[in-house]
Order: C-alpha cells, then sequence, then structure tokens
C-alpha cells in the first residue's frame, strides 16, 4: 500500500509528461533548484511520522501548509495546523521545525513536518506537499547526497550513516557510530597532509636545490615521513578483513558427527527452530544458515549435515557441502556428544577436523575453532570433565541450557578477534578502503624506487589521491551511485 501511495504521489509532483531531467548520475546535481521530499521515517502505522523536504523552496512549502505570515523560529519545534493548500481542509495537528541552510543536515534550507503516523495522515501531507510548485519526491539517499555535496559528510562518513541504518548488533552500532563521527575520515585526510608536506619538500628540492637559503635535509625528512606512513597503512591492511566481517557478519560453522546436537545449538543461538531436531541420524542434509547475533556480534551461522562415510547418494552430497563449508568457515564450532567420545565417527571428526584446525590455539595462524560437548546433562553427577584429554573445550546441555554463558563468552573472545573492536581504532568495512590503502601503499613503494625527483614526485600526488578518493574528493558518478543506493527514500 505505502509503495502504491508513493507512486501515485510521485506522478502527482511531476506531472503526466514532464521531461527527466536526469542526466549520466541517477541523482540531479544539487545545484538543480528542485526542492525534495520524502517520509524519513519507517513505513507503516506509527505513533508519529517524520516528513522532511530539503531545497530553496521549503520555506515555501512551510508557509503552503501552515499558512503563516512569516517563518517559523529557526530549530524550534512549533505545534501547527497542518491544510492543503489548494482546498484549504485541515490535514493534522503537527509539530513543525524549519532549519535554514547552510546549518542543517544537508547544508539547503529544510522543513520537518512531525505529523501522526496513520496512512491517511501521511498520505494527505505527502500529496499536499507533491501540489507545492518546485517540489518533487525524493530519490532514495538523496537527502544524504546533498549533504555530500555541500561538504556536510565525507564519503566515509556517508557510509558511516548507511551503516548505522543498518546496523544489527552492538558491535555494528558502535563501528558506524564512530565511522559517522568522523574517525576513519580524520585519520585519512591526516595521512594525506603528510604525504601533502612530503611532496612540498620534494618540490621544493627540485625548483630550488641550488638555492643556499634551502634547508639541509630536505629531502631526508620526506623520506622519514613516507617511511612512517607506510608502516602505518601496513598495520592497517592486516586486518585480516576484520572490518568487513564486522560490517557483514562472521561465518561461524556448526559442524560434528550425526546425533550430536549440531541442530539443538544452532536453534539454541538462534533463539528460534530453525533446524528440525531428530534423534534419527542424518536428519540435516543441507547447509542451512540464519544471520544471528553473537554476543553483540554479527554472524552467519550455518547447521551442516553430520560428518560420516558409507550413507546415501543425498546424504554424501549433505557432507560434501558441509565440508565445502567448513574451508570457507571464519569459526568452526565443532560439536561432539559428550557420552559418545569414543566412537568411531567422533573419534574421526577429532582426527580430520578439530586437531588440525588448531583447536586451543587461537593466537595462532590455524582456523578458528571451538570444542563444544554436548548433552552435559546426561554425563554422571559429579563429572565435571570426563575428558581432560582432549583439546581445550566447552561443555554444554543443549536440553537445559546449562553452560551456555560460557560458551557465549567464549564466542564473544573468539568474534571480537575476528571482527575487530571498533574502540581501538578505525576499521576497514569495504572492500573500497582496502583498494585505496593498497593503491596509496603501492604508490610509496614506487615512490622510494623513483630514480628521478620528478617521478618521486608525482608517486607522491598518486598516493594522496588515493586517500583523497576514499573520503570523497574526485570520485566518480559509478562509485557514488552505488554508495547512495544503500539508503530509503527520505535519507
Amino acid at each position: 500500500m505505502w509503495r502504491g501511495l508513493w507512486t501515485l504521489v510521485s506522478r502527482a509532483a511531476r506531472g503526466p509528461h514532464r521531461p527527466c531531467t536526469r542526466q549520466g548520475s541517477r541523482y540531479p546535481g544539487p545545484g538543480s533548484g528542485a526542492t525534495i521530499f520524502a517520509l524519513s521515517s519507517g513505513q507503516g502505522r506509527c505513533g508519529i511520522a517524520v516528513i522532511r523536504t530539503s531545497g530553496p523552496a521549503s520555506g515555501h512549502a512551510l508557509r503552503s501548509l501552515t499558512a503563516p505570515r512569516d517563518l517559523l523560529p529557526a530549530r524550534k519545534a512549533c505545534l501547527r495546523l497542518l491544510s492543503d493548500p489548494r482546498s484549504g481542509e485541515p490535514l493534522d495537528r503537527a509539530l513543525v521545525l524549519w532549519f535554514p541552510g547552510p546549518q542543517s543536515f544537508t547544508g539547503e534550507d529544510c522543513a520537518e513536518f512531525h505529523v501522526h503516523g496513520g496512512p491517511a495522515v501521511v498520505s494527505g501531507v505527502l500529496q499536499a506537499l507533491g501540489n507545492v510548485p518546485g517540489l518533487r519526491p525524493a530519490e532514495a539517499g538523496e537527502f544524504t547526497r546533498r549533504a555530500f555535496a555541500h561538504g556536510k559528510l565525507s564519503l566515509t562518513e556517508v557510509e558511516g550513516l548507511a551503516d548505522l541504518i543498518h546496523a544489527e548488533t552492538e558491535a555494528q552500532r558502535r563501528q558506524a557510530l564512530r565511522q559517522l563521527d568522523g574517525e576513519l575520515g580524520d585519520l585519512c585526510r591526516g595521512w594525506a597532509e603528510t604525504l601533502t608536506k612530503a611532496l612540498a619538500h620534494v618540490e621544493a628540492y627540485i625548483d630550488f636545490s641550488e638555492d643556499d637559503n634551502l634547508e639541509e635535509g630536505v629531502l631526508d625528512q620526506a623520506d622519514s615521513e613516507v617511511r612512517k606512513l607506510e608502516v602505518a597503512l601496513g598495520v592497517h591492511l592486516r586486518d585480516a578483513r576484520r572490518g568487513q566481517r564486522l560490517r557483514s557478519g562472521a561465518h561461524v560453522v556448526v559442524a560434528g558427527p550425526p546425533n550430536a546436537g549440531k541442530s539443538s545449538l544452532v536453534n539454541l543461538l538462534s533463539r528460534k527452530p530453525v533446524s528440525i531436531v531428530s534423534p534419527e541420524p542424518g536428519t540435516t542434509r543441507d547447509v542451512l544458515e540464519t544471520p544471528v547475533d553473537l554476543a553483540g556480534f554479527p554472524a552467519l551461522l550455518s547447521d551442516t549435515a553430520g560428518l560420516r562415510e558409507g550413507v546415501g547418494p543425498v546424504e554424501q552430497e549433505g557432507v560434501r557441502r558441509a565440508q565445502k563449508r567448513l574451508e570457507q568457515a571464519d569459526l568452526i564450532l565443532a560439536v561432539l556428544d559428550a557420552t559418545d567420545l569414543a566412537s568411531p565417527a567422533s573419534c574421526n571428526f577429532l582426527d580430520t577436523v578439530v586437531i588440525p584446525a588448531g583447536a586451543g590455539n587461537p593466537s595462532g595462524n590455524s582456523q578458528r575453532l571451538l570444542l563444544v560437548l554436548n548433552k552435559s546433562d546426561l554425563l554422571p553427577a559429579g563429572c565435571s570433565d570426563p575428558h581432560p584429554d582432549l583439546p581445550s573445550h566447552l561443555l554444554l546441555s543443549c536440553l537445559t541450557g546449562e553452560g551456555l554463558d560460557g560458551l557465549l563468552e567464549a564466542l564473544k573472545k573468539e568474534l571480537a578477534a575476528l571482527c575487530g573492536d571498533p574502540s581501538t581504532g578505525p576499521l576497514l568495512t569495504r572492500s573500497r578502503h582496502q583498494h585505496h590503502l593498497q593503491g596509496c601503499l603501492d604508490a610509496l613503494g614506487q615512490y622510494k624506487q623513483a630514480r628521478d625527483l620528478a617521478l618521486a614526485a608525482e608517486a607522491l600526488r598518486v598516493a594522496r589521491g588515493h586517500l583523497s578518493r576514499l573520503t570523497g574528493g574526485g570520485g566518480t558518478e559509478e562509485i557514488l551511485d552505488i554508495i547512495f543506493r544503500d539508503f530509503c527514500v527520505g535519507k
């Protein structure tokens, strides 16, 4: 219903034969003179809905719907009766705010209408705005695009805002907020300033090397700054995709022999019946995946077929897929039946998966793995650890929940190592960040190898250009379109 409503409003605002003004980029430029409007709060029935405008006609739109002789005081909420500018029919009693540019989110004149969130009210206000001359419905992400175009947000801050809107876990929220606050952008601008100084030293030597007034050691200063920057870039590039995992989720694979309780563990961690649980071995024959919040970190949890030999062709295909998922896993949750550790299936799983993955050695370079002994409720009373000779492991009962807190704490430590801690510094959350930092580092390598000072200076310019593009300077329209299309209409 909301999608149909927005289509009608769009047609009403544009008119039946209005020519398209967009050429090249999907978005009109911020100086195109158009004033945009959209529902910015979530769609559907709600207590309060927020409708916003941005552009030179925002003041006129505000006057048209509230009919005051003078504009409202800036950045002060006022209660007003909203009326249709054509018919004069009352639409709602709402809080309205006026944000004159450039001190607004987009840098343009903006207005906000905080109306009651019923479909009829929202529909009436949107249609009324669509009838105001000079206003048109906004494209997805167009408000943020205008903020970027007017220098209110850098490109990394725009990405942080998008991540904050889509954040589903505590760690994602913390990381997105730090990026929105400009942490990554400030770091890159500091690096760019370092390169600018180094470039100035090199060019000064080229232009004034025969001048006696030139300080000694100018090139040495440039070389020293470049070496320090190389080290800093290398540290961030060796983050093993932690930031990208934090944004999209770590891949956690639950594996083990049949009937160890893998599906029960998946259901327990996801807090919903994702997998069928049955005492019959081989119930799970395909990979079942579900996104979950594990101890505040995002993860894609995969339930896999029990690993065993000598089964039918369908289950054998499930085993093959399970083994492939194990190779792709960021973290393996290896599940064994605590009462059946001596069985051939359990021993084979220990020998082929647990020990090669380096269980109990999370600081090494081996694949990360947590060994979980399930069905601890079936162990004899007073038996705290039936197999102390096994690699480091956790006891758990999926039936009673005993041991779950310990497992979640262990998962939190493992996922923090995999996804990074946002409080320790900026993380590279997109492959675009990695690409430009690697390009900068490669250019610095060319600087060090250059035998001609003109080529060395050009290498520094290339390196600085990569940092500039990372924060939004000189970005192509295609890249910008990809970034802004992740936003909803109204943001």
